[in-house]
């Protein structure tokens, strides 16, 4: 950058970019954010600064034995009192601070670095996303609680569950039933969830561990980890049927029986390129992708003029579905 700013005041800004294969947008940007403002020069170390033997000796006092438990102004007050003088209090905090021993004195909670989730499926029953919604009760304040249990590849609803509580023992038989159910065997699931109390619970930790799954987990307050039950979530609350409260817990066990016999059956998903969940969960995409060519090619035959672009062509469902693809993937 800075040779074609040298060059572009004797041949002109335009030949300078090309020759250097540089946008004049990054140039004239550039000379817009310097004017105005001095060039900054090179860091230089100041001749009244500690050498580095001196800032080691005080480095050294501060971490003695008499000294390691107190702040640097209570040290240097009693170095004073000895008749020694290394340095200002500020400076103290500084040397202490590059050295990475300045923090907080009480025991407050920290935090781990929570590892983002990489999950990959490419075959039904590889991995499970399961979450609980509440459903807006009959008054105010109370509610009944949806557990749903979601296949990520096919988006199939494996299992589902109203009750009116969270509790991890309904959770529990929610996952073990749904097992059964599909005939998972040990080593083939892993259930993936947020980071709820019933997520979490002994009870799902120690059945997942008998099932041979892996579990996972999203990290704290970070939604996109889950998204797979956040949008079967909002699929199901703007149906248009979908009511403001529940009169009992009957009516809401009825309008998810509904929902999810047409969810999994009649509901042509987006992201399975308009297969339903139970096609592609039951190996029936293939079949259906085969016929619907089918019915495109006889009208490809008798209109081949309506088609514009290219030849109709069926799409099939995805082959592998992420939770957080790697940077990598997502750039492919």
């Amino acid at each position: 950058m800075q040779a074609c700013e040298k060059f572009s005041a004797e041949i002109g800004t335009a030949p300078a970019c090309r020759a250097f294969d540089v946008p004049r947008s990054t140039v004239y940007r550039r000379r817009e954010s310097l004017k105005g403002r001095p060039i900054p020069k090179e860091r230089r170390r100041q001749p009244r600064a500690l050498s580095n033997e001196e800032r080691q000796a005080v480095l050294d006092e501060l971490r003695s034995e008499r000294f390691v438990d107190q702040a640097p102004a209570q040290v240097w007050a009693a170095l004073l009192e000895e008749n020694k003088y290394f340095c200002g209090i500020r400076t103290m905090y500084r040397i202490l601070d590059a050295n990475g021993e300045v923090r907080e004195r009480r025991n407050q909670l920290r935090h781990p670095a929570y590892e983002k989730p990489e999950l990959i499926a490419t075959r039904p029953n590889e991995v499970w996303s399961w979450d609980i919604t509440k459903l807006k009760g009959p008054a105010k304040w109370t509610y009944f609680y949806l557990y749903v249990i979601l296949d990520i590849f096919s988006r199939y609803v494996v299992g589902w569950m109203v009750a009116d509580c969270e509790a991890a023992s309904l959770a529990k038989r929610l996952i073990e039933e749904s097992c059964d159910k599909q005939g998972i065997v040990p080593g083939q699931l892993t259930v993936h969830a947020d980071r709820g109390p019933s997520m979490k619970s002994k009870p799902v930790a120690h059945l997942l561990a008998d099932l041979g799954a892996t579990k996972s987990h999203s990290r704290p307050h970070v939604s996109n980890d889950n998204p797979f039950s956040e949008a079967q979530f909002r699929t199901l609350k703007y149906r248009p049927d979908f009511p403001d409260r529940f009169g009992c817990i009957q009516d809401g066990k009825a309008f998810s029986r509904d929902f999810f016999h047409w969810y999994n059956n009649e509901h042509y998903h987006s992201g399975l390129n308009l297969l339903t969940p139970a096609m592609v969960h039951y190996h029936q995409a293939d079949d259906v992708v085969r016929r619907r060519q089918h019915v495109l090619d006889l009208a490809y035959a008798r209109h081949p003029e309506r088609f514009v672009n290219k030849r109709p062509e069926i799409i099939g469902p995805p082959r592998e579905v992420w939770i957080n693809p790697p940077a990598d993937r997502t750039g492919a």
